[in-house]
């Protein structure tokens, strides 16, 4: 499969992640009367991933999310000189899935952009919780998205239900983490929103980066020692 191909799935997984899983919490979450609230954001959340990871997963492995993409390579899965293409395609996907929801969100009369499902600690977080609680909660679950990654694509696995797996993993993530920083384990989601944000969610931003990266690379180097794929 060449680059482009694989860049092209990463640019479309990442899009459709941000659009359904941002959309379903800024178009759906509290709509009147019918609202699907935080449970049905987060489920809509892992329906990305998990409709992806069919959808184009056997094109570019469907990693929709920069420290996936480290956290493989540092697991031995993945060649680190595609790392960066990968990470701008995802990013790229990202500006384009919050954008196509501005414009849809924007259409309705009174609208504001308020938080447009930006990520935050602090006054920001929608529990008000630290930054310290933010930082451990992002690195311990994208910690542990990444060991269910690296396990339910090894050679060893069941054949079929990776993508199962990890679209439940992010569900239940998000179920934990919604309340403490709207969930990012994703530094592409987060900053595809922040971009929109601008101001407070431009300046946590780091936050979404650094947290995510830490807990994936940490994955990769416990999962490779853990099970080592065979030569």
């Amino acid at each position: 499969m060449k680059l482009t191909n694989k860049l092209a799935a990463e640019f479309l997984g990442t899009l459709w992640l941000v659009f359904g899983g941002c959309g379903s919490a800024v178009l759906a979450a509290a709509y009147p009367d019918l609202g699907i609230g935080f449970i049905g954001v987060s489920i809509a959340f892992g329906l990305t991933v998990l409709s992806m990871a069919y959808a184009v997963g056997h094109i570019s492995g469907g990693h929709f999310n920069p420290a996936v993409t480290i956290g493989l390579w540092m697991g031995g899965r993945f060649p680190g000189k595609h790392i960066l293409a990968y990470v701008i395609a995802q990013i790229f996907g990202a500006i384009a899935g919050a954008g196509i929801l501005y414009v849809i969100a924007s259409g309705k009369e009174g609208f504001e952009l308020g938080g447009f499902a930006a990520n935050g600690y602090g006054e920001h977080s929608p529990g008000q919780y630290s930054l310290v609680a933010a930082l451990v909660a992002e690195v311990v679950l994208t910690f542990f998205f990444l060991i269910v990654i690296l396990g339910a694509t090894h050679s060893n696995a069941a054949k079929g239900f990776g993508g199962l797996a990890i679209g439940l993993a992010l569900t239940l993530i998000h179920l934990i983490s919604i309340p403490i920083t709207n969930t990012s384990v994703n530094p592409a989601r987060s900053t595809s929103q922040a971009l929109f944000v601008g101001d407070w969610a431009w300046n946590q931003l780091w936050l979404f980066w650094a947290a995510p990266i830490v807990g994936a690379i940490l994955a990769g180097l416990v999962y490779r020692w853990m099970a080592p794929e065979k030569k």
